[in-house]
């Protein structure tokens, strides 16, 4: 395979990539590598369909006036994400506004925007947001045949559990599987002979080993990142007492029980930690195993002063296929320290194995050869994973 064909078929899979990202982020809610504006607000920066590379929260600077970010409003077009820039600050949050407005954001009834809001922001190069044009129009149209797709052979097989962005990694990985075991099927048992006169043609092995692989880690990076985020509490600071958790006496504190659920089979390590003031969380750290529920206790405060406040938690899962100490290690050093290193513990032995099964690549000799059945590659593959030991 020649340096051009590997450039097309890089390509082709950073293509695939990029709108299963996209897809993945409109089902979980939160831009992920990728977002796109919906609405006017920000032009001519950008336009209703554009779409924008979004860097995580977690990985940028702390915002400041004329970063483009997206927040989860609580206001705006009735709550939700929302793609704005920081045009001020106050001591109570950031200010906000659409470049084609002529207004703030909070000059209606959106309140400041929290630090714990933001989830991430735009990226800017020179100043000017990088825009994708018409991005989101592609993929609102394939996200909506894809949501088709999806709720119709769910309707067929009787199961919700290829809905969503988990589903939809379900269809893909089982389309492309049925496609290459039938590929194997009607070649196997029978002896096939062929002669490569064209060592350029096809595709790499490695790139299908690497695109399952994309599969796997983004499958496991959407179970840590899904569930897990920030959580707000509306919070009246009152003058007199009431059965309501949220409205507390000016002065004083009430408990709040959180819940942290996992949906999942594989135990999760979970850290909680207090996002803005008057908050604090009992116990920091849970593990919480498969199908189950555990609960912490969330502390609220009320200012003195009466009035409406907001409080936030900011909650990090990770699945536990690392020691608890080995991940509390990385956590400290950096919240997404555990993804990383988690999803390379899984990434990197699936590619390999897959690699092994599937072969590093096509003959390059111009000599007759004969295709090797799956079954025989498998036990090829074990026999090589023993002998190594």
């Amino acid at each position: 395979m020649n340096v051009n064909q590997i450039f097309h078929d890089s390509l082709k899979l950073l293509a695939l990539c990029l709108i299963l990202a996209l897809l993945v982020g409109a089902a979980l809610g939160q831009p992920v590598l990728l977002g796109y504006v919906e609405t006017g607000s920000m032009s001519p920066t950008m336009e209703p369909g554009d779409g924008f590379v979004a860097v995580p929260s977690a990985l940028t600077d702390e915002p400041e006036a004329g970063d483009v970010v997206v927040f989860r409003a609580e206001e705006i077009q009735g709550g939700g994400l929302t793609t704005h820039r920081i045009v001020g600050e106050t001591p109570q949050g950031y200010v906000t506004r659409g470049d084609a407005n002529p207004f703030t954001d909070q000059d209606g009834d959106e309140p400041p925007v929290k630090e714990a809001q933001i989830v991430a922001e735009a990226w800017q190069v020179g100043g000017n947001v990088v825009v994708i044009p018409q991005l989101g129009t592609a993929v609102t149209g394939i996200r909506g045949a894809v949501e088709t797709v999806q709720r119709t052979v769910s309707s067929l097989l009787g199961t919700r559990a290829l809905l969503g962005p988990q589903g939809l990694a379900y269809l893909f990985f089982g389309a492309t599987a049925l496609y290459y075991l039938v590929g194997e099927l009607r070649g196997d048992g029978r002896e096939r002979r062929r002669r490569e006169t064209n060592r350029d043609g096809g595709i790499d092995p490695r790139l299908f080993a690497l695109g399952f692989t994309l599969l796997l880690v983004g499958g496991a990076t959407a179970a840590m990142v899904g569930p897990a985020g920030t959580q707000q509490y509306g919070v009246v600071s009152a003058e007199f007492d009431s059965e309501r958790p949220t409205v507390i006496p000016a002065g004083t504190s009430a408990n709040v029980t959180y819940a942290v659920g996992n949906g999942g089979s594989v135990p999760v390590h979970v850290f909680l930690e207090p996002a803005s003031e008057g908050v604090a969380v009992h116990p920091e750290e849970l593990t919480v195993d498969g199908r189950r529920v555990a609960n912490a206790t969330v502390t609220l405060s009320a200012p003195p002063q009466t009035g409406y406040y907001r409080r936030f938690v900011t909650e990090h899962r990770y699945l536990a296929v690392l020691p608890h100490s080995v991940t509390e290690s990385l956590y400290r050093v950096h919240p997404w320290a555990p993804i990383v290193a988690i999803d390379a513990l899984l990434g990197v032995p699936f590619y390999l194995l897959a690699v092994a099964l599937v072969g590093t690549g096509r003959v390059r000799s111009r000599s007759r050869n004969r295709a090797v059945p799956m079954r025989r590659r498998i036990r090829r593959a074990v026999r090589g994973l023993y002998a190594r030991e």
